[in-house]
């Protein structure tokens, strides 16, 4: 019997030790990630004429850099890539396929998980300002409204009548698992 149970302790030491590695790992690639890209986007922006961006970049292929989002208040800073899917918001927010890309009129939709790079947008108030840096060019918006959806309620990425950005993440932010509702951040250009 204690033998059984020696060893029982050593097999849940060892799946503990294996998934704090998994986790530490996955954090570490994301950062990376976040550095490595955030570098190259910094170069490409020195190299920009210091005006406004009129035109959209080409649509990017699933997982490519799309740009950077920034609320300064809340110090978020974060690469944002084409696509929504679990490797793509490993590392980043994404891009969300089948709205409007930054420099197109209409929604520009972007994901990413409460429980990393999104958990700041608890605090997020109207008026706050966020920039979406592309390639081409910055985008700047202000915080108009927030609100709470099911899933289902995919009506808030829908085209708008003028240029918007709506940010998406999971709610309530402190609940384990996949959370039942959606957190909504709408954001407009002056």
């Amino acid at each position: 019997m204690k033998a059984s149970l020696r060893l029982a302790e050593y097999i849940f030491a060892a799946l503990g030790i294996l998934a704090l590695g998994y986790c530490a790992a996955a954090y570490f690639r994301a950062r990376l990630f976040q550095s490595t890209e955030t570098r190259k986007l910094e170069k490409v922006e020195q190299s920009l004429p210091r005006k406004k961006a009129v035109a959209p970049a080409p649509i990017p292929r699933e997982g490519a850099v799309v740009g950077r989002l920034a609320i300064p208040r809340l110090g978020i800073s974060v690469i944002v890539v084409e696509g929504v899917d679990a490797r793509d918001l490993e590392k980043a927010a994404g891009h969300i396929p089948g709205t409007a890309l930054p420099g197109e009129p209409g929604n520009v939709g972007i994901a990413a998980h409460r429980d990393t790079f999104f958990r700041p947008l608890r605090a997020i108030r109207p008026n706050d300002a966020i920039t979406l840096s592309t390639f081409a060019g910055s985008y700047r918006y202000r915080v108009v409204s927030t609100e709470v959806v099911f899933p289902s309620d995919i009506h808030v990425l829908d085209p708008t009548g003028q240029d918007a950005l709506t940010l998406v993440t999971c709610f309530p932010f402190n609940y384990i698992g996949a959370a039942p509702k959606r957190f909504i951040v709408r954001a407009d250009r002056p």
